[in-house]
């Protein structure tokens, strides 16, 4: 990540491993699949971080997902992997398409069946879940995540992630509970 994707060989990743180039190899048929495999430990600590049990209400569980899903995307490290994939993404799509099946449509996806167990309640009208649920992580980006990942400003203090978060959740929850 240091020397990103184009600028770090297997060689060097290698020596840095304090491996030889040859297990690298063994593990990892190219250095595309040796990045794949790092984006996709880091998305497991993702999957794991974010519980949308349809026992809890609506309110607090997009409270603590936006904070936690906040916190994972502008800490110290957490742009390198996104940067990557996108500076990448245009001449091998392959990559591009892979990291938004699994990081951001998975988590889309686990967010639209949680808020559809909500619209079955009575407690949401929402008519495309999905819809909804991609756009949620988006008002939790406002004005933290673009100034970050371009390097505009430093991570956003957890103040200011909890002011973002729930001015996020008050706007989705006017939005879509039911009246």
């Amino acid at each position: 990540m240091d020397l990103g994707f184009d600028g770090a060989s297997m060689g060097e990743i290698a020596r840095a491993a304090g491996v030889s180039k040859g297990t690298l190899y063994v593990y990892f048929a190219d250095k595309c699949r040796l990045f794949e495999a790092m984006v996709e430990d880091e998305l497991e600590l993702g999957q794991l971080a974010f519980h949308f049990d349809p026992a809890h209400d609506v309110t607090t569980t997009l409270r603590n997902y936006g904070r936690t899903y906040i916190a994972m995307l502008c800490r110290p490290g957490g742009g390198s992997a996104i940067r990557t994939v996108m500076g990448i993404a245009e001449r091998m799509p392959e990559v591009g398409r892979r990291y938004y099946a699994r990081a951001l449509e998975q988590n889309i996806k686990r967010l639209a069946a949680y808020l559809e167990e909500h619209v079955k309640t009575g407690e949401l009208a929402i008519d495309d879940c999905v819809l909804a649920a991609s756009q949620f992580p988006l008002m939790c980006q406002a004005s933290l995540f673009l100034p970050w990942i371009f390097q505009a400003a430093p991570a956003p203090s957890a103040e200011r992630i909890a002011e973002v978060i729930d001015s996020a959740v008050r706007m989705f929850m006017a939005a879509y509970r039911k009246q």
